[in-house]
Order: structure tokens, then C-alpha cells, then sequence
């Protein structure tokens, strides 16, 4: 019998979809190869200070770590704590810093394929070209078991929504995107952030991808962990 995995978006228990059903969100390639895990949190007392005004430093930290590593590609990062977000006023409210990051980051080249790990349709797509924002980021909306969610793709190339119609289907294996360069991705090293959402909150195009520490439990309960549908 094939594998299912249990999965729990604000609150509600369902099945997701057996492995088989899953596809392969990146190119064969990197599933060859191990990624290293990056720890970008506060915890992280080996990690430099950035200057975030370029994306300069940072690239070559994720570049460096990686050639010392041997490996050739990273992820990590859901639920950490970061400190680098608050050199944009995108991420700074009146009460508190967004600082808890709700996705999942995979550190891969520029123009790196994006696959739809499963089928569903085109929720919405925008280019969010704030500084440190997602630039261009796809939404899928998927229907599974009677409950709905929705799993983000941010930091993309601007090509890769100049095909897209809200509604559109998408099968999964389906390549949705490839991965942009900093000059659109709104200044970060090339990477895919990846998101699985509960409840879109009357939003398009756009969803904190980093919460409050205050509000962090109910957005991690919205977002959960999207390994759990990253086959690796």
C-alpha cells in the first residue's frame, strides 16, 4: 500500500495524497545531490552581518557555504527566527518585526526549473517588487479530500507569469516557473521560497511569508512545514 501523509492547515486533519501522487518540485538533478541545510536564524552565531542593501554579501555567504560543503544546493529555514528582514520597512509594523519565516527556502541557481508538486490551478500571481519582498510569486489553489489550500512560489523570473490566467489548470509535474535573478526577486540571492497555505486571508498575488513572533502561532498553523510535501 502506498504511503499518504497526514497533514494539519489550521486545525483541519486530511490526507494528503499518496507519494506517488507527489511530484518532484525541482529538477531531477538537485534530488540527486543532497542539499545542505542552512540555518539563517538568530540562533546562528557563525552566520556574518549582511549589508541587505545589495544582495552581494548574502549570495556569496549562500555560495561559499556551499563550495566548503562540497554540495551544490541548500534548503532550510522554516520557523526560524531572522533578524535581516528589518532592513526593509515591508517587514515593520507599528507593534512588531516580521521575523518568523513561514516557508521553506531552496537556495538553487538562476533559471532553475519550478515544478507543481500537485495538480490544482492558477490562484493568483503578482510581481511584489518591494524591496526584500517575493517579486514575482505564483499561487496555486489544490482541492483535496473536500479541504482546499494553497502553496506559494516566490522569488521567480518576471517570464515566468507572462503565460498565466487565474483559474488556469495545472497538472502536477507541471513546470509552473524558473527561479529569477536578484535584480527582480526583490534583492535576495536566487533561491524558491515555498509556502503551503490554509487560508489566503482575502489575499492575491501576495501572503506574509514571515510573521510577528506574536502572531507566529496562528500563521504556523496556517503554514505548515511544506516538507511535508517536498520530496527529497
Amino acid at each position: 500500500m502506498e504511503k499518504e501523509k497526514a497533514i494539519q492547515i489550521g486545525g483541519k486533519i486530511k490526507m494528503v495524497l499518496n507519494q506517488s501522487k507527489i511530484a518532484r518540485l525541482l529538477p531531477d538533478f538537485f534530488y540527486e545531490n543532497k542539499p545542505f541545510n542552512f540555518d539563517l536564524s538568530v540562533n546562528n552565531k557563525n552566520m556574518p552581518t549582511f549589508d541587505m542593501s545589495t544582495p552581494r554579501d548574502f549570495t556569496e555567504y549562500i555560495n561559499t557555504t556551499l563550495l566548503s560543503s562540497g554540495l551544490i544546493w541548500g534548503m532550510g529555514g522554516y520557523g526560524e527566527k531572522r533578524d535581516f528582514y528589518q532592513a526593509s520597512s515591508n517587514f515593520i509594523n507599528t507593534e512588531d518585526a516580521r521575523d518568523i519565516h513561514l516557508g521553506l527556502d531552496l537556495w538553487v541557481p538562476v533559471e532553475t526549473e519550478i515544478f507543481a508538486p500537485l495538480s490544482g490551478t492558477i490562484h493568483s500571481f503578482q510581481d511584489n517588487n518591494k524591496f526584500l519582498d517575493y517579486g514575482p510569486a505564483i499561487i496555486l489553489e489544490h482541492t483535496i479530500n473536500d479541504v482546499t489550500f494553497y502553496t506559494l512560489y516566490g522569488h521567480l523570473s518576471r517570464e515566468s507569469l507572462i503565460p498565466l490566467k487565474d483559474g488556469m489548470i495545472i497538472n502536477a509535474g507541471d513546470k509552473i516557473a524558473t527561479v529569477g535573478q536578484s535584480t527582480v526577486n526583490g534583492g535576495w540571492p536566487t533561491h524558491v521560497h515555498f509556502q503551503i497555505i490554509g487560508d489566503m486571508l482575502n489575499t492575491r498575488g501576495d501572503y506574509p511569508g514571515v510573521s510577528t513572533t506574536k502572531d507566529s502561532e496562528v500563521y504556523l498553523n496556517l503554514c505548515p512545514n511544506p516538507e511535508i510535501i517536498f520530496k527529497i
